[in-house]
């Protein structure tokens, strides 16, 4: 953005539901404590932590969750990068991201819509899903009702 690099950083839960976002200019360790600990405000303390291979990710985490289980592989956080694809689909459509704040504003309010209505329709039969989708528009319409009265 702006001639430079931003890191997106994403925590995904075990259904593939986006939990949080951040971007940071950097992929250090301050960055992953402040991610972690932006993390950890929001859903508590978690269970295990799936990361990559960075070591930014044990430092950090040493230093504000040692007593968390840390698992660093290369393929395990597969649905941390699948749940990029609709970020980036979304971004090609748009242009791009004109700064860092707008990116970060857009992206926090997309993941959640998105985990709303994309229910997991492998794991649903036709009916279920129908069920799933219409029930994601009433609470959309509820919603919206209740920002424009």
């Amino acid at each position: 953005m702006n001639g430079k690099a931003h890191w997106l950083w994403r925590a995904v839960d075990a259904n593939g539901d986006v939990l949080d976002i951040l971007i940071q200019p950097r992929r250090n360790k301050d960055a992953a404590k402040r991610f972690f600990l932006k993390l950890f405000r929001r859903w508590g303390m978690l269970r295990v932590l799936l990361t990559d291979k960075l070591g930014s990710y044990a430092a950090a985490k040493a230093e504000i969750a040692p007593g968390v289980d840390h698992r660093q592989h290369k393929g395990l956080n597969s649905r941390s990068e699948a749940s990029h694809r609709h970020t980036r689909r979304r971004e090609k459509i748009i242009g791009r991201f004109k700064s860092p704040g707008h990116a970060q504003l857009f992206l926090s309010v997309h993941d959640q819509a998105a985990a709303l209505f994309r229910p997991k329709r492998h794991r649903l039969s036709a009916k279920s899903y129908r069920h799933a989708r219409s029930d994601a528009f009433d609470l959309w319409d509820e919603y919206t009702a209740k920002l424009t009265a």
